[in-house]
């Protein structure tokens, strides 16, 4: 699978961490940032989610400290479906009832540990489809 990853600075220590961890059995393709010095995470989000969203990538990883900025901006795109997540039930369920295609992790709220736990849930999980479909069908405006 053809994994996207990226965030801002507050994620970069667990983007590392987890690109390694993802390197065994996927394609890992880093958004950045390269450093953990403060950054514009927007500037990293938008072409992940078109890499996504134009089907370059299979799936998106987003890494920032709440999560919610990486979240907001690349759900702006059309064919991004980005859930946050904080256990690993959570980033189950966004696979199999939203069919979403990017994961964003809150870097200051989970343990690295943790990360790698939802990361493998959101990995593992397939889409339902059925009544979720319909609903995920109303979602584009």
């Amino acid at each position: 699978m053809k994994i996207a990853i990226g965030g801002d600075h507050a994620g970069f220590e667990y983007k590392a961490k987890l690109i390694n961890f993802l390197k065994a059995d996927h394609q890992v393709k880093d958004f950045g940032p390269s450093t953990d010095d403060s950054v514009d995470y927007p500037d990293h989000v938008h072409p992940l989610a078109t890499a996504v969203g134009n089907e370059e990538q299979d799936l998106g990883i987003l890494i920032c400290g709440s999560a919610n900025g990486v979240a907001i901006t690349a759900n702006k795109h059309q064919k991004i479906r980005a859930a946050i997540a904080w256990e690993e039930e959570l980033a189950s369920l966004a696979r199999e009832h939203n069919n979403a295609n990017v994961i964003c992790l809150p870097a200051r709220f989970v343990s690295y540990e943790k990360a790698e736990s939802i990361i493998k849930a959101f990995l593992e999980a397939k889409f339902e489809g059925g009544r979720h479909e319909r609903r995920v069908n109303k979602i584009p405006c």
